[in-house]
């Protein structure tokens, strides 16, 4: 375990460098080919930044994965072949479903795609990890189900990774909030597989975390003015969600024991506040008769951003809860029954929600009628 911290922590120094070089040249071919996310209503930000910062995310990961096994090949290094041959067909298929988003992705950003060619994108990746072998093939007690059939578990495992795929995306409001939650997420997942000995999967998740530290900074702390501030647009998006509901799946599979820790709140606990925002805001929008598809200012980001919440304040605090969300599931999956911890996880964000609602409405009441005052 100690030789493969110490490749993780390579790999991350790679890809940090990597997309920290990458991410500063996009900057300067948006600017010259005026490449921006122009400023709308909907919109949080209201100067024009390039939204191309994705494209950085996919290249540094894959290089720096294909340098470990390239090296651990050429130096017959055995814990690396072993495991690249156990692993080699998920790998290809996950390379494959994270080309065609990638591309998709770009051409988003570029020229715009529509929602439901982006779907149907979405389906062949899932199409693709399922085909490598990954499945949920197990609920580990979840509403007292364990072991799932196989047309359940494709079907289960396509319907999560583009849930998972969009919510990532459609939490991509505010500066750093989705880069933030992403990368917390990759965090735990990381230190979960390494001490579950699933160590290509480790490699995946620190590679994930490593690009989104540097684009993190230029999103948050760049300043747009001086051309350097950058968005990730669906291409970042689509990938990161892609090895996050990969990372998610692979957790299914964690022995429980190891851990003392039901693999269902290893899997799904990071994404808990991404998902669950995802499941208001559609409900919300089909309640008003609206294309659930398409953008509004209903994310829990938006009703922070209404409370006089700065983005940066926002961003921390969901961040903040996140974390907080993960620990607290983390230990209680080992004293509470799993489908009751779920049920808990549900009432707190309703209960978080309206609190939410009713101090946006009160606010906005008291501004009106100051306004009439």
């Amino acid at each position: 375990m100690t030789q493969w911290i110490y490749i993780d922590l390579m790999i991350l120094a790679c890809v940090v460098m990597i997309t920290g070089f990458i991410i500063p040249q996009i900057l300067l071919i948006a600017f010259r080919k005026n490449l921006f996310d122009t400023p709308d209503p909907r919109k949080i930000h209201t100067s024009q930044v390039p939204r191309l910062g994705g494209i950085a995310f996919f290249p540094a990961i894959l290089f720096a994965l294909l340098l470990l096994f390239g090296i651990g090949v050429l130096y017959d290094d055995q814990s690396i072949l072993v495991r690249l041959h156990n692993h080699i067909l998920p790998l290809c298929f996950i390379g494959c479903a994270a080309i065609i988003l990638y591309l998709t992705g770009m051409a988003d950003d570029l020229v715009g795609v529509e929602y439901r060619a982006k779907f149907v994108m979405q389906t062949f990746a899932a199409a693709m990890i399922i085909i490598g072998g990954l499945r949920i093939e197990n609920f580990h007690g979840f509403l007292g189900i364990y072991a799932l059939p196989l047309s359940v578990s494709v079907i289960l495992t396509a319907l999560l990774t583009i849930f998972i795929i969009n919510a990532i995306n459609l939490i991509d409001g505010i500066d750093g909030l989705a880069s933030g939650l992403s990368a917390v997420a990759c965090g735990f997942y990381a230190i979960i597989f390494l001490k579950s000995g699933m160590f290509m999967y480790s490699a995946l998740a620190v590679a994930t975390l490593g690009t989104l530290l540097p684009f993190f900074s230029f999103n948050v702390f760049g300043n747009a003015q001086k051309h350097k501030k950058i968005f990730m647009g669906d291409t970042g998006a689509l990938i990161i969600g892609l090895f996050l509901s990969v990372m998610s799946i692979e957790s299914c599979s964690i022995d429980w024991l190891e851990h003392n820790t039901n693999p269902a709140v290893l899997a799904f606990a990071p994404l808990l506040i991404p998902c669950f925002d995802v499941v208001r805001v559609y409900l919300h929008r089909i309640k008003a008769h609206r294309n659930p598809f398409l953008p509004d200012k209903t994310h829990i980001h938006h009703k922070l951003l209404a409370l006089g919440l700065t983005q940066r304040k926002a961003m921390m605090t969901i961040i903040a809860s996140s974390i907080f969300i993960i620990w607290v599931n983390y230990v209680m999956s080992s004293r509470m029954d799993i489908t009751l911890l779920f049920f808990c996880d549900i009432v707190l964000w309703i209960v978080i929600n309206i609190i939410l609602t009713r101090s946006v409405h009160s606010r906005e009441n008291r501004l009106n009628c100051k306004l009439y005052d």
